[in-house]
């Protein structure tokens, strides 16, 4: 309960103040001071509402002993005042009330004027609840480093006077890309972690599916919002089945689908149908949609190549990326045959972003290995070797260079 009340109490708390700082401090108090009381007297009907009226009594008797630091917060009160006649939230909600503070809280970390790796540690600390040293340990940094981080994200917002507020709908086309790309963001360092002992980092997986399930709900009416959440559902339905007993990474063809989470892909699979009614498709719906092809699938020899290849035709053409080509080609030699898609990698060769980025050289190798090419193919797996950040997949790398 305290998890999931500290994101609504730390947005209501700096909307309210308009200072991070202030709001988690007095957040902690007030859990602090429920997790004394509450053994004793019980846990009131409304326990939200007790941690909220209990933070703000903290918040009040903290700015009444430091005059200064009271007028510096109205001044952004006001400024959060005027956006808000400016941009109001309920025009962005469309239904008529203003949406949970959360989403304020989101377009605040994700604001641009933050650095990019600011906002990922920003959200993760704010609204996923995350501790810097977790965060730290996300990010593969050192605590105080972090730290370091994270006040400068809090000090950009507090000196650049940016505002708590949802921004209003000449803005929102702009803006939400950012909030959604910072919660992919934590999701694919969960789904592949870049380094450490372990291919998963699960607690990320499931608070970017958290998040991402807290921005539908706040954002009903944006398709991408529902992409998203199909997305991360649809490909951590297969968590269970990517790792083997020691950890070591188990390949889509070779995985038990018995194990794949079916109640998670039929939630992916209708909200699918939603990302992509309306209108133009955006690149997370049609990214879920080739997930739901794959979890569709009894197997990979009966998964639908040329619809996916189709898709991810329709994904290279809304967001260009060397990596979404490398995947495109593994699905035309699904389709075509190991030759057709190695010279598709091969003519990305060139690409300078897919040097560190061991999927291409692992798919390389795969494909030579298939046309019986398994000397060029021990090269490839060789290079993907010395890129690869965690032990499960060196371990899985040295095997084949074995075989």
């Amino acid at each position: 309960m305290f998890r999931e009340e500290r994101g609504l109490l730390l947005a209501s708390l700096a909307r309210r103040f308009g200072d991070l700082d202030l709001a988690e401090e007095v957040t902690s108090e007030a859990i602090e001071a429920a997790l004394r009381h509450w053994p004793a007297e019980g846990v009131p009907a409304r326990p939200g509402a007790w941690l909220l009226t209990t933070a703000r009594r903290k918040a009040v008797d903290r700015l009444r002993r430091d005059r200064a630091y009271a007028a510096r917060l109205a001044v952004l009160q006001a400024d959060a005042e005027r956006d808000e006649a400016l941009a109001p939230a309920a025009d962005v909600a469309g239904a008529g009330e203003l949406p949970d503070e959360r989403l304020q809280l989101f377009f605040t970390c994700t604001h641009p004027a933050l650095a990019a790796e600011d906002r990922t540690a920003l959200t993760l600390r704010c609204l996923a609840g995350l501790t810097t040293p977790e965060v730290a340990r996300a990010f593969l940094v050192p605590t105080a480093t972090m730290a370091q981080r994270i006040v400068r994200a809090k000090k950009k917002i507090r000196e650049a006077r940016i505002p708590f507020r949802v921004p209003g709908p000449d803005e929102l086309p702009e803006r939400l890309p950012g909030v959604l790309q910072v919660v992919y963001s934590v999701f694919t360092e969960g789904y592949a972690a870049s380094s450490g002992p372990r291919l998963q980092r699960l607690d990320l997986a499931e608070e970017a599916v958290r998040l991402a399930r807290i921005l539908h709900r706040l954002l009903p009416a944006e398709r991408e919002t529902a992409g998203l959440l199909a997305l991360l559902l649809l490909v951590h339905a297969r968590r269970d089945a990517r790792t083997g007993p020691e950890g070591e990474p188990v390949l889509l063809e070779e995985q038990d689908r018995g194990r794949w989470d079916r109640v998670m892909i039929e939630e992916g699979r209708d909200l699918v149908v939603r990302a992509l009614t309306g209108g133009p498709a955006g690149p997370y719906g049609v990214q879920a949609a080739i997930a739901a092809l794959h979890d569709e699938a009894a197997d990979v020899e009966s998964t639908d190549w040329a619809q996916i290849v189709a898709l991810y035709d329709v994904l290279l053409a809304l967001t260009p990326s060397p990596v979404v080509a490398v995947n495109r080609a593994v699905a035309v030699a699904m389709r075509d045959g190991p030759g057709a898609g190695l010279a598709l990698l091969d003519a990305l060769a060139g690409e300078p972003r897919l040097r560190a980025y061991p999927p291409y050289a692992v798919a390389r190798g795969d494909l030579l290995t298939r046309l019986g090419r398994e000397g060029e193919a021990a090269v490839a797996y060789r290079e993907a070797l010395e890129a690869a950040g965690t032990e499960p997949e060196r371990a899985a790398l040295r095997r084949k260079l074995g075989e």
